[in-house]
Parts: C-alpha cells; structure tokens; sequence
C-alpha cells in the first residue's frame, strides 16, 4: 500500500477529484462525510431554454493560385540555388579492443635446490606414467636433482573466470604469475627457477621462444632457466641436444652449492 501523499498525488495526475475506496486504506486520511451522504434525485429536471438560432455559417472562397504567363520573347527565370556547406569530418577514434585472455595451466614443483614452473600440456595435473611427467623426471636426473619433485600449490589454469568483466588479458595474467611464484618462493627459496614451456615464460619470464636455454634475470623471481615445453621436445627431439648442451653450463649454478 502506497502513503496518503502519493496515493493523491498519482489522483491528480489522473484528473481524479473524488474517489471512495472500497476497503479502508492504511495511512489514508478520514474520508469526509459529506461523501458519504447519499445522493439526492431531482423530481423535476428543469430544461433550460435554447438560445436564439445560430446563423449558418458561410464558406469563405477558396483562392487559386495564380499563375504566372511569360510574356512573349521574356527569358525564363532562373532559380537561384545556395550551396549547402559539407559538414566538417569528424575524426573517428579506433574502439578500444580488449586483448582476448591466454589460455594455459602451469604447475609449481621444488626439487632439490630449484623450482620447476612447467606448462601442463593437458592442461591436468602430471600422472606417474604420462609421457611429459616421465621426460621431465629425465631432465631431473640429468640435471643432477631428485626426479620425484614436490607439488608446490595447486595448478595455476587461465582464465580464472568464465564470466564477469574481470581483466584477464596477457598484462593481468603475467601479473597474476608473476605475483603467484614469488609468493611461493618468498616461503621456500631456490638457487634457480625453471621456466618450462613457452606460458610458463611468457608469463613469468616476460620473454618469448627466442629465450629457450637461456639465463634469465627477472625481478622478484631471480634466476630462472627457460627450457622447451615437453611436449614440444617430444615431437622435436632434435631440440634436445640444444638443451644437453645448456644444461651442463647452468647445472654448476644448483649443484656448486651441494658441493661446497
């Protein structure tokens, strides 16, 4: 139910002068009585007498136009036409096109002195007997670091949301990364951080496929190595004499320490 002041304001406006409810109305006014009472018939119903006949009404005369004849050997008239100014360009500014959100899911893992940040080429968690999980216990053992690594955190997968208007372009996603292994490696330090797999150094490494086995130095991550994904060194074996070859330079980086 609506208050009294309002309910006679929407009267109003609807030209509504009296009106009774039905019911009684909460927070409505006492009605007057005089609207109560009820409503007297007039035996006689007394007719007014019809003023004086109304002379009918002529029609004025309709006006043709007149039309005007050249006169014989006259020029005709030319009609003048203004030129219309064209309106001025307005300069059209490019739409702002949000970057599409990447799509990759990478885990943490500590083994030994490093932690290993590698793309998950299935976008699950390593099983024991998956190709990739058996190759990257491989490189451990080369590497000369336990090949059983622990899992550090849950996996990191992008997009973390389906929905909603939540930036999560490249920019936001490094971010996100970049902030996730910091933290991680803030609680548990390493002498060097791998960056396995093209998202894993992308968007923590801010570098691309020319960087793989390469040192890099990134703020707030410190050393990190950035190898192949394992994916692709299964299909391109070939890239594996590349990553030998580096691995025996950066290996003396987490193993001088256990030495000494």
């Amino acid at each position: 139910m609506i208050p009294e002041q309002r309910r006679r304001a929407y009267l109003d406006a609807m030209q509504v002068a009296t009106w009774l409810p039905r019911t009684e109305l909460p927070f409505a006014a006492p009605s007057r009585p005089e609207l109560l009472a009820p409503l007297q018939v007039e035996d006689e119903v007394s007719v007014e007498p019809l003023s004086a006949p109304v002379a009918p009404v002529r029609e004025a005369p309709v006006e043709r136009p007149k039309i005007e004849v050249p006169r014989p050997g006259a020029q005709p008239r030319q009609a003048v036409v203004e030129p219309v100014a064209e309106p001025e360009a307005v300069e059209e500014k490019p739409a702002r096109v949000s970057a599409p959100p990447p799509r990759f899911a990478l885990q943490l893992l500590r083994a030994g002195d490093c932690a290993l940040l590698v793309e998950l080429p299935t976008g699950q968690p390593f099983q024991s007997r998956d190709p990739a999980y058996i190759l990257l216990k491989d490189l451990l053992r080369a590497a000369g670091l336990p090949d059983s690594p622990q899992l550090l955190g849950e996996p990191v997968r992008w997009p973390l949301l389906v929905r909603g208007n939540l930036d999560q372009g490249p920019q936001a996603a490094l971010e996100f990364v970049q902030s996730f292994v910091a933290a991680r490696l803030e609680e548990q330090p390493s002498t060097c951080l791998w960056l396995v797999g093209l998202p894993a150094i992308r968007f923590a490494g801010e570098s691309d496929e020319h960087s793989y086995n390469r040192e890099l130095q990134i703020e707030g991550l410190g050393t990190c190595w950035a190898l192949p994904g394992l994916e692709l060194l299964m299909e391109e074996p070939a890239r594996k004499r590349e990553l030998w070859q580096a691995m025996r330079r950066v290996r003396q980086r987490w193993l001088a320490p256990a030495q000494s």
